[in-house]
């Protein structure tokens, strides 16, 4: 049973940065994906952007793309960069690993149900 763990969240003003970080409860295996979801207040989770652990390979929701990056520094720790943040970025952000996912579909690598393992959520506020 691997446990993760968010922290980095908090209230920004529009045009920000914040940086999420996930810990791994024990050393984690190099296979499948991990991933941040995002769910507003009345609204699906949704992938924001994953990471497949053994190639480095990305993806992003368009939504995000050229303002987060996804990355990794070691086998226990992942993290999200958010840059440039705006009001529709406010959420609870999710930590997710799919250490058995080895699709590149993107329907799956963003579909929460891929991903076995969930942390409790950052919340993310930003202000206009």
């Amino acid at each position: 049973q691997v446990q993760l763990l968010e922290s980095g969240g908090g209230s920004v003003q529009a045009g920000g940065s914040l940086r999420l970080s996930c810990a791994a409860s024990r050393y984690y295996t190099n296979s499948g994906w991990m991933g941040w979801f995002r769910q507003a207040p009345g609204k699906e989770r949704e992938g924001v952007a994953s990471i497949r652990l053994a190639l480095g390979s990305t993806y992003y929701a368009d939504s995000v793309k050229g303002r987060f990056t996804i990355y990794r520094e070691n086998t226990n720790t992942l993290y999200l960069q958010m840059n440039s943040l705006k009001p529709e970025d406010t959420a609870m952000y999710y930590c997710a690993a799919a250490p058995f996912l080895s699709t590149t579909d993107v329907r799956r690598v963003f579909g929460a149900d891929s991903y076995n393992y969930w942390g409790q959520g950052t919340q993310v506020t930003v202000s206009s």
